[in-house]
Protein backbone atom coordinates (compact mmCIF):
# COMPACT_ATOMS: atom_id res chain seq x y z
CA UNK A 1 0.00 0.00 0.00
CA UNK A 2 1.40 3.50 -0.99
CA UNK A 3 1.75 6.35 1.35
CA UNK A 4 0.98 9.82 1.13
CA UNK A 5 2.05 12.23 3.89
CA UNK A 6 1.42 15.99 4.71
CA UNK A 7 4.00 17.45 7.08
CA UNK A 8 5.93 21.10 7.52
CA UNK A 9 8.42 21.96 6.09
CA UNK A 10 10.31 25.09 7.78
CA UNK A 11 8.01 27.66 6.86
CA UNK A 12 5.67 25.73 4.07
CA UNK A 13 4.05 22.25 4.15
CA UNK A 14 5.86 19.02 1.86
CA UNK A 15 3.30 16.42 0.14
CA UNK A 16 5.38 12.97 0.13
CA UNK A 17 4.50 10.23 -1.76
CA UNK A 18 5.54 6.73 -2.50
CA UNK A 19 5.25 7.00 -6.24
CA UNK A 20 6.36 10.40 -6.73
CA UNK A 21 10.08 10.84 -6.78
CA UNK A 22 9.45 14.78 -5.84
CA UNK A 23 8.21 16.18 -2.97
CA UNK A 24 5.35 18.84 -3.26
CA UNK A 25 5.81 22.62 -1.37
CA UNK A 26 2.74 24.34 -0.75
CA UNK A 27 2.67 27.40 1.02
CA UNK A 28 -0.58 26.61 3.22
CA UNK A 29 -1.12 23.28 5.12
CA UNK A 30 -4.53 23.40 3.31
CA UNK A 31 -3.58 23.41 0.03
CA UNK A 32 -1.19 20.60 0.69
CA UNK A 33 -4.23 18.99 2.51
CA UNK A 34 -5.92 19.44 -0.68
CA UNK A 35 -3.18 18.29 -2.89
CA UNK A 36 -2.80 14.83 -0.74
CA UNK A 37 -6.25 13.58 -1.16
CA UNK A 38 -6.53 14.50 -4.55
CA UNK A 39 -3.38 12.26 -4.96
CA UNK A 40 -4.51 9.97 -3.08
CA UNK A 41 -8.26 9.32 -4.40
CA UNK A 42 -6.41 9.14 -8.39
CA UNK A 43 -3.92 6.48 -7.29
CA UNK A 44 -6.63 4.59 -5.89
CA UNK A 45 -8.62 5.36 -8.71
CA UNK A 46 -5.41 3.05 -10.37
CA UNK A 47 -6.54 0.31 -8.59
CA UNK A 48 -4.15 0.26 -5.00
CA UNK A 49 -5.55 1.22 -1.84
CA UNK A 50 -3.56 4.29 -0.13
CA UNK A 51 -2.65 5.08 3.22
CA UNK A 52 -2.95 9.13 3.91
CA UNK A 53 -1.36 10.76 6.88
CA UNK A 54 -1.82 14.60 7.76
CA UNK A 55 0.98 15.72 10.70
CA UNK A 56 0.70 19.23 12.70
CA UNK A 57 3.42 21.97 13.08
CA UNK A 58 4.68 19.94 16.25
CA UNK A 59 4.96 17.13 14.00
CA UNK A 60 2.32 14.93 15.27
CA UNK A 61 -0.43 12.49 13.80
CA UNK A 62 -3.36 15.23 13.25
CA UNK A 63 -5.27 12.67 10.99
CA UNK A 64 -5.15 9.60 8.96
CA UNK A 65 -7.06 8.17 5.72
CA UNK A 66 -7.52 4.96 3.33
CA UNK A 67 -8.57 5.39 0.53
CA UNK A 68 -9.84 2.52 -1.32
CA UNK A 69 -9.96 1.92 -4.87
CA UNK A 70 -13.71 1.43 -6.58
CA UNK A 71 -14.99 -2.25 -6.77
CA UNK A 72 -16.54 -1.82 -9.87
CA UNK A 73 -15.90 0.37 -12.75
CA UNK A 74 -18.67 2.97 -12.40
CA UNK A 75 -17.57 3.78 -8.52
CA UNK A 76 -15.31 6.58 -7.23
CA UNK A 77 -12.79 5.56 -5.03
CA UNK A 78 -13.28 6.34 -1.10
CA UNK A 79 -11.32 8.17 1.41
CA UNK A 80 -11.93 7.10 4.90
CA UNK A 81 -11.33 8.48 8.10
CA UNK A 82 -9.57 6.05 10.24
CA UNK A 83 -9.18 6.75 14.40
CA UNK A 84 -5.27 7.19 15.59
CA UNK A 85 -3.40 4.65 17.68
CA UNK A 86 -2.14 4.99 21.00
CA UNK A 87 1.04 3.87 18.72
CA UNK A 88 0.64 6.23 15.45
CA UNK A 89 0.11 8.97 17.53
CA UNK A 90 3.31 8.98 19.61
CA UNK A 91 4.91 8.64 16.32
CA UNK A 92 7.68 10.72 15.66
Amino acid sequence: MDTIVVEPLAESWTVRADRVANDQVFHAGSLAEQAARSLALRLAEAGEPVRLKMRLRNSQLAARFVCLPPLDPADRARLIGLPSTSEEASEA
